[in-house]
């Protein structure tokens, strides 16, 4: 017992020191972009790292179809001469990101009353189908802050 709490605190200790220098690198490198995602409702400092690391610069994206697209939070469709099916959430995409997001958006749906008052008018529904909704709304809100480099504010509808 004594060796796999050994082996824990070993890894743990490698977690932490690891997430840190991430942190400490995005907040040398991508420090404009790094504090303007912090500033998200439910995107801490791992979150923000993750989403630097693995989108980039989100400034390359011309618009939110084309984010939402990559991220996969845009339906998919089925389109066959007359007929045009929504089939869901497009599986072709990046799932990390996709479940950043949506865990972001639980934590934005306590902290921002805008973002509640949306999830509550499509109360009702699925609730996975709802949150994917509040996570897309939550990644367009995302893309604004980048894109204007200015902070979130809580409340604020836009």
């Amino acid at each position: 017992m004594a060796s796999k709490m050994r082996n824990f605190r070993f890894i743990d200790k490698e977690l932490r020191d690891v997430s840190n220098q991430l942190r400490a690198y995005c907040r040398k490198y991508f420090k404009k972009d790094y504090y303007l995602l912090r500033s998200v409702p439910g995107i801490g400092a791992i979150v923000a790292v993750g989403i630097l690391s693995e989108l980039g610069d989100l400034k390359r994206f011309n618009n939110l179809k084309h984010l939402a697209g990559y991220v996969g939070l845009a339906p998919d469709l089925y389109e066959s001469g007359a007929t045009s099916k929504s089939l869901g959430m497009n599986p072709r995409c990046h799932r990390l990101i996709r479940s950043y997001f949506v865990e972001a958006a639980w934590q934005a749906i306590r902290t921002d009353s805008v973002i509640q008052g949306y999830y509550r008018k499509h109360l009702g529904k699925d609730v996975k189908k709802i949150i994917v909704k509040v996570a897309h709304k939550l990644l367009s809100r995302t893309l604004a802050v980048i894109k204007t480099e200015t902070p979130y504010e809580i409340g604020v509808i836009v």
